[in-house]
């Protein structure tokens, strides 16, 4: 006897065979995307009134999907394209200490600012007004399409009806499942760096799949860029940590079910003990220098010590014996702070002030710290990260340890040598 089919059954049915005719269409007129648009899995969940993502998922009420599919197809292409870019450009990991309401009215209009000038049949519409007046507005104000860019823009309307306007005019999606910042879950760590992957590919497929819209995908190519650009400083300084066995039990690899069983059998007298030493990825020796030359930001060499230091203890980041020296240099050596624990890390941000004022050259850092490892200072240091705005003279060869340059602003930083990395982050990021 064949099985009858419940309307539940049916219309979940129905909206699978939807998705898969919006992604083969979108495919059609984006084929750069293929990678990004077969991600997210999608998840029914009837409590919503619009689609969502967490990164894993794609979250939608069938009852919409199928009211869409039927009255404003081009709407759905939309819908589904709008949550894969939020994924791609990494908004869902990129709010950070920002107010919630305008960051999530400044990354819908940056999707769909993106959306609108790829001007494929697929996902056109025609635009309102309120919507040509605030691209307008970005383009007269030369504002960058980025989300912190636009987010910038937004605290400046102090209107709440010109506010209300704009989110009633970009709303979208459901934004209620993107992580939290303060408290991200593994799964939505891993995630993000499935994203930042995914962000990569797609600028590589641009470059093969995209040259016949090269027009309109610059507006893409703009949003993929700014994402990796801001990607999240916690991931980034774990590039200078170190796997290294630090006593303490491993819970891990520690079976606590036989340590009862031995307890419960034998008394007192397990049949294993948990081990004596873990491996854990923490900071061993590491080098921060400022620069302090006339063109450095007081007060944001303040935040940026700021952060760094907060993420640092969140982390749990030191060993017991650990070397951090947060150097200040403009063109010369002007101070040398030795950092052992968090105790000292706290008392260094509260006695913190800037030295210097001269002109930016990066050489007397490297070769200071050149000495310090030559006289036994370091054992193994991990890596370098300076602060700074880049302009100023490199040193021509590779240090024997990792380096990295951070910038602060939306402009586009200036090119660093080869061997080393840099990061660009927003002022909000601090």
């Amino acid at each position: 006897m064949s099985h009858i089919k419940t309307q539940t059954e049916w219309e979940q049915e129905m909206c699978t065979r939807i998705l898969d005719l919006v992604h083969n269409e979108l495919y059609l007129d984006f084929r750069y995307l293929n990678s990004a648009l077969s991600v997210l899995l999608p998840s029914v969940d009837p409590s919503l009134t619009s689609c969502a993502t967490d990164g894993v998922c794609f979250y939608y009420p069938p009852d919409q999907i199928l009211r869409l599919f039927k009255n404003n197809p081009q709407f759905l292409n939309r819908s589904v394209l709008h949550s894969v870019f939020h994924c791609i450009f990494r908004h869902l990991w990129m709010r950070k200490n920002r107010e919630p309401v305008i960051w999530n009215l400044a990354c819908d209009i940056a999707v769909e600012w993106t959306i609108d000038s790829l001007k494929k049949n697929s996902v056109q519409r025609i635009l309102t007004l309120i919507r040509i007046q605030y691209y307008e507005r970005l383009e007269k104000n030369r504002i960058p399409v980025s989300a912190a860019a636009i987010y910038r823009d937004l605290l400046t309307i102090t209107d709440p009806l010109v506010q209300q306007q704009l989110q009633m005019e970009f709303f979208t999606d459901d934004h209620r499942y993107w992580p939290a910042e303060d408290r991200p879950s593994p799964a939505s760590m891993k995630a993000g760096e499935t994203w930042e992957k995914i962000g990569r590919k797609t600028s590589q497929e641009l470059e093969l799949k995209g040259r016949e819209d090269s027009e309109s995908v610059s507006s893409l190519e703009t949003q993929i860029e700014q994402g990796k650009r801001r990607r999240s400083y916690r991931e980034f300084l774990r590039k200078f940590t170190v796997l290294r066995e630090e006593m303490g039990c491993d819970y891990d690899e520690f079976d606590l079910g036989y340590y009862s069983y031995g307890l419960r059998l034998y008394r007192n007298m397990p049949l294993i003990e948990p081990p004596e030493t873990r491996e854990v990825m923490k900071i061993s020796e590491f080098v921060i220098v400022i620069d302090t030359s006339y063109s450095t930001n007081g007060s944001l060499v303040h935040r940026f010590l700021e952060e760094t230091f907060r993420i640092i203890c969140q982390r749990d980041s030191f060993f017991h014996q650990s070397r951090i020296r947060i150097i200040q240099c403009d063109n010369q050596i002007r101070s040398d702070l030795l950092i052992k624990n968090e105790a000292d890390l706290q008392n260094a941000l509260k006695t913190f002030t800037l030295k210097g004022g001269g002109g930016t050259d990066f050489r007397p850092a490297f070769s200071y710290v050149k000495k310090l490892i030559d006289e036994g200072s370091f054992f193994h240091l991990k890596g370098l990260l300076y602060f700074t705005d880049g302009k100023g003279t490199y040193p021509a060869k590779r240090p024997s340890y990792d380096t990295a340059f951070v910038f602060i602003g939306d402009q586009t930083p200036p090119d660093v040598p080869a061997w080393a990395m840099k990061i660009q982050i927003s002022e909000e990021d601090l």
